[in-house]
């Protein structure tokens, strides 16, 4: 996977304020920026590997190796409004049921399972970027996205992530992704990377 050229954000609905951002973006001075591009707004873009397990009974913690990043998806009825602005942010997380019949999601539960997808809302971002050559998101960002495990024949487990990034200062409209992981034996591959 390459980092685009600079200029090219083709697919990223960017309103004239993000492309001027983007037109504008200096690599050669981008050598700071180390963090932003591993927000929560674009970190599960970022090729890397995953770490997923309950920290708590309330909250899901997702370790990036991609970044050195650390997640956690809370179960409260807190909004988390009042949080600092972070590079990963506040998360809700909830179970929403998935409304046809004989839908495919199953939760990340151990037991009993839930059929659903797990939504996750989050906010209270730092600034960074979507993509890797100057692509913009602000602190105003919103980021919804819908995790949903699948198992696939030959006992293959896979995570989809579906992410709608919502940024009223650099883009017209919804940025909506999509990335899938594939569940590994063990843990023989991890290689964490520190954004810095």
């Amino acid at each position: 996977m390459l980092t685009p050229a600079k200029g090219d954000y083709a697919s990223v609905p960017l309103n004239p304020a993000g492309k001027k951002f983007a037109d504008t973006w200096d690599p050669s001075k981008a050598a700071g920026d180390g963090c932003k591009l591993y927000g929560a707004a674009a970190v599960m873009r970022d090729p890397g590997r995953l770490r997923i397990a309950w920290e708590d009974d309330s909250t899901i913690r997702i370790d990036t190796d991609a970044g050195m990043q650390t997640r956690r998806l809370h179960f409260t009825k807190a909004s988390g409004a009042a949080a600092e602005h972070t590079w990963q942010g506040y998360s809700r997380a909830e179970w929403e049921p998935i409304p046809q019949r004989g839908g495919l999601g199953v939760s990340l539960q151990t037991a009993p399972p839930k059929v659903g997808a797990l939504k996750v809302v989050t906010a209270n971002l730092r600034a960074g970027y979507l993509r890797g050559n100057g692509v913009p998101y602000s602190e105003k960002t919103v980021v919804t996205e819908y995790f949903d495990r699948l198992s696939a024949a030959y006992g293959t487990d896979w995570l989809t992530v579906l992410t709608i990034v919502e940024d009223p200062t650099y883009l017209d409209q919804p940025f909506i992704t999509s990335t899938h992981f594939k569940r590994e034996p063990d843990g023989s591959k991890w290689m964490p990377r520190p954004c810095e």
